[in-house]
């Protein structure tokens, strides 16, 4: 999927339906597709779409409940819980730390080893000292255990940005930006990060300027390029998994290789 294709998929809410249950919907996000309502006059999102989707069991008295959630440029799998009894079912496993989650990542250069482990805290670095970015956090000793697993999947030579490597990924702990905060502290940043890539200025003017040929040529991509590819839990003691493969744009990317 080329760019203006996954934008335009974002605009109009697409997303693809991975399997459902009498309780639960398992969807694919899009890159660009907000998940939720921030602000009025935000275009539509993904909460949007799934109300639309789910009138009927709204109004028989279900709701529409996100147990995991997304950045806007993150693809992959979102789960929903359809009524009120299994959302906090959900929700208390969530917060057991019961959910499997896994994630593909493409990263710059070559790590050294096959498999590794990163177990550092993590905070909002506007509690400790200046930040020009709220949301921005990063590893610090005074923040939250954090723990995540990583595994090679590929190692390519892209043709225009040189080596770049394909990641399994595994958090233990959910903490926010996590992967993308462990794998920018292993020296390997995802491609396309505006915030713990290069450099932090590149989100700054993207917040300003939006997209533009000289973010494209420092950043390669105009998303993170970070994927859920698999969810799975215990529900009412039925094991439930789905997965999604590699969005079609982080593909495209690897076949420049």
């Amino acid at each position: 999927m080329s760019e203006q294709a996954s934008i335009t998929a974002s605009l109009s809410g697409d997303f693809r339906i991975l399997g459902e249950t009498p309780d639960l919907l398992a969807v694919e996000k899009p890159p660009f597709l907000l998940i939720h309502p921030s602000k009025p006059g935000d275009p539509v999102t993904l909460w949007d779409r799934l109300k639309e989707l789910l009138a009927y069991e709204i109004a028989s008295g279900g709701q529409v409940s996100l147990i995991n959630r997304l950045d806007r440029e993150t693809s992959g799998i979102v789960l929903v819980a359809k009524n009120a009894p299994a959302a906090r079912t959900c929700g208390m496993t969530m917060a057991r730390g019961e959910v499997k989650k896994e994630y593909q990542a493409i990263v710059t250069g070559w790590p050294e080893r096959e498999e590794w482990e990163i177990r550092e805290p993590i905070l909002r670095l506007g509690e400790v000292q200046d930040a020009r970015i709220w949301l921005k956090r990063g590893v610090h000793p005074e923040g939250a255990p954090s723990r995540t697993v990583f595994r090679v999947l590929k190692r390519v030579t892209h043709r225009e940005h040189g080596p770049i490597a394909l990641i399994h990924c595994t958090p233990f702990t959910g903490k926010t930006h996590q992967i993308r905060i462990h794998l920018a502290h292993s020296g390997h940043p995802v491609v396309g990060d505006k915030i713990y890539g290069p450099s932090e200025e590149y989100y700054l003017r993207f917040i300003e300027t939006g997209w533009t040929p000289e973010l494209a040529a420092q950043l390669w991509l105009p998303r993170h390029a970070l994927h859920s590819c698999l969810l799975e839990l215990d529900y009412l003691g039925q094991t439930h998994c789905w997965e999604s493969p590699l969005s079609e744009d982080l593909i495209e990317f690897l076949k420049n290789s």
